[in-house]
């Protein structure tokens, strides 16, 4: 027959009380990590706002008569309706952190930027928001380097 071997009761306590504390052992190391994902989720929270503001344009929410979706040249209604899909798909990816969110956040940086630079008819070629979206951008690839810089392969 085989024994079975005593337990510590202490050595148990102190497992226990160790696997349901709320503290977590913060280390230094992944400091980046969680820089970068704060940045996620801050993006996140503006993309979900972004892509509300655009559904809203095209529901006719905000805006009167003469910016109603349907009154808009088809580049405008275009663009819109693309905005308004994409930043909420972007959202939900930058929220959960994943490779695939950041990509799509990037495209909608990158269209948004292009959109304003290159056709400045169809949302008026602001150069504050392609400033802001460059620095959103430098923010995110610097982030991005920084944290990769604490895993090496």
């Amino acid at each position: 027959m085989s024994e079975i071997p005593s337990r510590d009761p202490s050595r148990d306590g102190a497992m226990s009380a160790a696997a349901i504390s709320s503290e977590r052992i913060e280390s230094d190391q992944n400091v980046w990590t969680r820089r970068l994902v704060l940045f996620l989720r801050i993006m996140a929270v503006i993309s979900v706002t972004k892509g509300l503001y655009h559904w809203a344009q095209v529901t006719g929410f905000i805006g009167g008569e003469e910016e109603a979706f349907e009154s808009q040249p088809m580049a405008w209604q275009t663009a819109t309706v693309y905005f308004a899909v994409i930043e909420l798909v972007a959202a939900v990816g930058l929220w959960l952190a994943t490779p695939w969110g950041a990509v799509v956040w990037l495209t909608t940086v990158v269209s948004m930027a292009i959109i304003e630079l290159m056709f400045p008819a169809i949302y008026g070629g602001s150069l504050t928001v392609v400033a802001l979206e460059a620095l959103m951008l430098g923010a995110y690839l610097a982030l991005a380097w920084m944290a990769a810089r604490e895993r090496p392969p």
